[in-house]
């Protein structure tokens, strides 16, 4: 039996984990609105909740607990290690991504999700087997070739909730669950030995994705604290460790009472700029836009190890930017007068639709954070480790 690990966050998601959480907290800190919550079905149970109110219209407010922010218990369960880093940041913002097309940020309060548990949750990415029955990856067939093995198609799973107020209390309303399916199956022969891979195609991912789906739909629908809620179930393809680019969710469906609807094709891309081993750019226009503005902040400030940005499309249509800047300089005059200057610099050659997430920092520490959502520009520098 395949053993399931928490992985441990390395530095560069935490990062980039901080910006998520300011996407959806931004300004909501110092306006707080209290109310009770309940859980729906026949428990009654209440605690003291609070909302942080979103600086504009397409995010959400954040349920808190007690004045926490709560975390979801499967958070960071997978099936295996997959060390490409950006799986995780792409895996949740484009689950949120997927919830706004059902659940209106006016109408709906988010939460991590709270239903699914981690020791259920853990059974679920294992293989089925006569002790583990609800496993949802497939009993293993004996084989250790890499054409010839059954993989592990199930890597990770997802839950956020969706609460609406009623009669004074946030009631589950829906439900969004996240789920991915690797594109690169790794595994070892003999414990502590070599890593062999098995390579899954676009069409056995799309098939094992919505049989997975269909059934965790199915389980969901037993559970009194879902009931008859929407569900809308993403499938996300798992980027293999050897991309510079986190993966993307390829379809979707919404299960509006009972089973899963027809599913909707999706058209994300991820590409790494500047463009490595002679890839052609997916929008040219963009990928000289980004390398007008690394060209100017790199004259500004030669003392650079590096500028790189993960590009998001939807189709040719580049949504966001994910920037990393690499420097060699500590000093706190130095690094608030070049974050100034990198946002200046964003606001004069990145293209002005696209949401940014610019990141500045050495080997061993952040050293400032700029934000650009719906053209609203936040920035922080760090004075301290």
């Amino acid at each position: 039996m395949q053993q399931i690990r928490r992985k441990v966050l390395k530095k560069v998601i935490k990062s980039t984990a901080l910006i998520f959480l300011c996407s959806l907290l931004l300004a909501g800190c110092g306006n707080l609105q209290d109310s009770s919550l309940s859980s729906g079905g026949s428990d009654n149970s209440k605690s003291s909740v609070q909302t942080s109110n979103a600086s504009d219209s397409g995010s959400y407010d954040v349920l808190m607990s007690n004045g926490k922010y709560k975390t979801s218990p499967i958070s960071g369960l997978t099936a295996a290690d997959n060390n490409n880093a950006f799986n995780s940041r792409s895996f949740e913002s484009g689950l949120l991504d997927l919830s706004k097309k059902e659940y209106s940020t006016n109408s709906y309060t988010f939460q991590e999700g709270q239903v699914l548990k981690a020791s259920v949750v853990n059974k679920w990415l294992d293989r089925k087997s006569s002790s583990n029955p609800t496993g949802l990856n497939p009993a293993s067939n004996g084989s250790k070739s890499e054409n010839k093995r059954t993989p592990m198609y199930l890597q990770q799973m997802l839950e956020e909730d969706y609460l609406q107020k009623q009669d004074g209390k946030y009631k589950l309303a829906g439900m969004s669950i996240g789920i991915a399916i690797n594109k690169t199956d790794y595994y070892q022969k003999k414990k502590y030995g070599a890593t062999f891979k098995t390579s899954i195609s676009q069409e056995e991912q799309k098939a094992q994705g919505e049989k997975i789906a269909k059934e965790v739909v199915k389980r969901l629908r037993k559970m009194n604290k879902v009931g008859n809620i929407p569900i809308v179930v993403g499938l996300y393809s798992v980027a293999p460790e050897d991309t510079l680019v986190g993966g993307t969710y390829f379809q979707y469906s919404v299960s509006k009472s009972g089973d899963l609807g027809n599913w909707k094709e999706l058209n994300y891309k991820n590409q790494m700029l500047p463009t490595v081993n002679n890839e052609t750019a997916i929008n040219s226009s963009d990928s000289d836009a980004f390398s007008n503005f690394k060209s100017n902040i790199q004259d500004y400030f030669p003392n650079l190890s590096g500028v790189t940005a993960q590009a998001h499309y939807d189709g040719n249509d580049l949504k966001s930017m994910d920037i990393t800047i690499n420097t060699q300089f500590d000093g706190l005059a130095q690094i608030t007068s070049f974050t100034q200057f990198v946002q200046n610099s964003a606001t004069k050659y990145l293209p002005s639709s696209a949401n940014l997430d610019i990141n500045i920092q050495t080997v061993d520490q952040q050293q400032s954070v700029i934000t650009r959502t719906d053209g609203k520009f936040y920035t922080h520098v760090y004075n301290s480790d």
